[in-house]
């Protein structure tokens, strides 16, 4: 049976694959995203024309719109992905984390409550509210250390993922006191189509192709877990069709790797795909630079749970899902080029200095 699903968030990287995936299963999707920096109606370019796809621009501390959309969509699941989630702008400027990420969660929980309190007994039962999340909430991990659980204990050491921890802890907060059906997950380190060239994956992607530095955090040995969006993106479908309300679900890749390891295995693909390239071998182009405050040192995740109980593992390996990522990037310079025109390059300028020039090495975030 189709859903009608209320996703906030939907023109950000994550948001908007997940829409795509839900569409492509006929699932109506009302749409809203405020549009900051990082999300971007390009995203959205594929579903124009689509009667079953609404986009509303506004903002999840917004509690007159948010209740307006529930009593008047009725929708049958709401998908929270609206989050600042970039760790280094929560460095620079923590006060736009707490208000979106806690404050934001918060005023859209107490909607959803009345919302969900309003519906027909039938509905109300098969109602959900899945709150998406990050690894980063459970804090760093030693080299040998075994990987993330759901029961490992919370320790955040950014603003970003302190501010993703009590979002969660209110997630679970309302199932517990009032019963609202939440489920939250908590994945690893996401790459694919449409990400905003800040992280890892995009960036050095979109360096390498113009022959600027790929810079690299200290040492480069900091460790993550890599999960191929549209993975991820089954994986929360599965989770709101049969996931457990109350309970936490990680969600990994199962792939493991320093930065320095990413950057390399980028740079041999980006030789494969564009051997004509002058930058070849595009490894030449890495660069260390100055590690950030608080960098964890290693995530990993531990997605035993998700597979047993629900069914879900990832299906893309790290070359595969790289490859269809490096591929996308080539094939949309118009959306490269809008989004290096605009709010990108002024963070870059006020984070790095616009006394810099173009090849001045800029840090990604993870």
């Amino acid at each position: 049976m189709n859903k009608t699903i209320l996703v906030t968030g939907g023109a950000g990287f994550i948001g908007s694959n997940f829409v795509s995936c839900e569409r492509q299963r006929n699932n109506r999707i009302i749409n809203l995203d405020i549009l900051t920096y990082a999300g971007n109606l390009l995203n959205l370019e594929q579903l124009n024309g689509d009667p079953d796809h609404v986009f509303i621009q506004g903002d999840i501390r917004d509690r007159e719109l948010v209740g307006k959309l529930l009593k008047g969509r009725q929708p049958d699941a709401v998908v929270n992905l609206a989050a600042e989630s970039h760790v280094d702008r929560s460095i620079d400027s923590p006060e736009s984390f707490i208000q979106t990420n806690i404050i934001g969660t918060y005023h859209l929980l107490e909607e959803v409550r009345e919302y969900w309190k309003s519906l027909p007994a039938e509905r109300r039962e098969q109602f959900r509210f899945l709150h998406v999340s990050t690894d980063e909430v459970y804090g760093s991990l030693g080299p040998q250390a075994p990987a993330f659980i759901e029961s490992s204990p919370y320790a955040p050491n950014s603003p970003y993922s302190a501010s993703k921890a009590a979002s969660d802890h209110l997630a679970r907060a309302y199932f517990h006191t009032f019963g609202v059906p939440t489920l939250i997950t908590n994945c690893s380190n996401n790459y694919g189509p449409r990400q905003f060239p800040e992280k890892l994956a995009p960036l050095m992607i979109l360096n390498a192709i113009e022959g600027k530095p790929l810079p690299i955090y200290g040492d480069g040995l900091n460790v993550r877990d890599w999960l191929y969006v549209d993975d991820h993106c089954e994986a929360l479908h599965t989770v709101v069709e049969k996931g457990k309300p109350g309970e936490t679900y990680n969600i990994g890749g199962r792939c493991e790797k320093t930065n320095l390891e990413t950057v390399n295995a980028l740079c041999a693909l980006l030789d494969e795909m564009i051997p004509t390239s002058r930058h070849v071998p595009h490894c030449s182009l890495i660069t260390f630079v100055e590690d950030r405050p608080g960098h964890d040192r290693r995530y990993a995740i531990d997605c035993s749970r998700i597979r047993a109980e629900l069914g879900w593992r990832a299906k893309e390996t790290f070359e595969s899902g790289m490859r269809k990522t490096i591929q996308w990037y080539l094939d949309n310079p118009a959306w490269v080029h809008s989004i290096k025109t605009g709010a990108y390059r002024e963070w870059m300028l006020r984070q790095y200095g616009a006394g810099k020039n173009e090849d001045t090495p800029q840090r990604a975030s993870k």
